[in-house]
């Protein structure tokens, strides 16, 4: 009875891996902001470096946010963070620092931080959280290989960044948030139009608009002028 059970269950993976589709949607972005952009020409060129950690959970199954692993965290985000920093218009230099749970182990890593905190004029620690139920997933899975996805299987995942901007003393000046969420929908019919929303391109559109949103706000605020800090 168990092998035949083993047997069921095997069968309906190759069936889901084999005939099923998937597509995610996603959410718009909470707390955009909403006035125009006052550009910072003309004054005193910065340097900034951003200090960027990368936290998931799995609700009901991890106890607290993990910082993720290098393989883990969304492929090319230095890329999108680099693309979003064209929203400063003094912005002279900066240098990036991604954090993981190894560091604290590594006093070469945590020196290279210290380092790079004390040689720049402002620093912004970017926090990314992606979060889901992991009761809903788990039973989302177990439909999904019964019905061989012949039913609609809903999977959420909820994001949030926050960027909190510091001057050199290391004093907070202001703090900035943003969420999102996308929502993956499998089923056998998804499979046509699969190819259109998948989950790391909505993944990214997330991350590229709050990036940009938020550099924004910090713009148009003259949050990065040394004459107002």
């Amino acid at each position: 009875m168990k092998k035949q059970m083993l047997q069921a269950v095997i069968f309906g993976l190759i069936l889901v891996f084999t005939f099923s589709g998937c597509a995610t949607f996603r959410s718009n972005i909470e707390g955009v902001f909403v006035e125009d952009t006052t550009k910072n020409y003309g004054t005193e060129k910065i340097s900034v470096v951003f200090v960027v950690s990368h936290f998931q959970q799995a609700k009901g199954f991890d106890a607290i946010p993990k910082l993720e692993k290098k393989y883990q965290t969304l492929s090319g985000f230095g890329d999108i963070l680099k693309d979003a920093t064209r929203e400063f218009s003094n912005l002279e230099k900066y240098a990036s620092f991604t954090e993981f749970s190894s560091d604290i182990s590594e006093p070469k890593r945590m020196a290279l931080k210290d380092s790079l905190l004390a040689t720049h004029d402002f620093s912004i620690e970017i926090e990314i959280r992606k979060e889901w139920s992991f009761a809903k997933h788990f039973l989302g899975t177990l439909g999904s290989v019964f019905s061989a996805t012949l039913l609609p299987i809903v999977y959420s995942k909820d994001f949030s960044m926050t960027a909190d901007v510091f001057d050199s003393d290391g004093k907070l000046i202001k703090g900035y948030s943003r969420s999102a969420t996308t929502t993956k929908l499998v089923e056998a019919l998804l499979l046509p139009i699969y190819p259109f929303h998948t989950e790391r391109r909505k993944t990214e559109e997330i991350y590229v608009e709050i990036l940009h949103d938020i550099f924004r706000q910090i713009e148009s605020e003259k949050i990065l002028t040394k004459e107002e800090n």
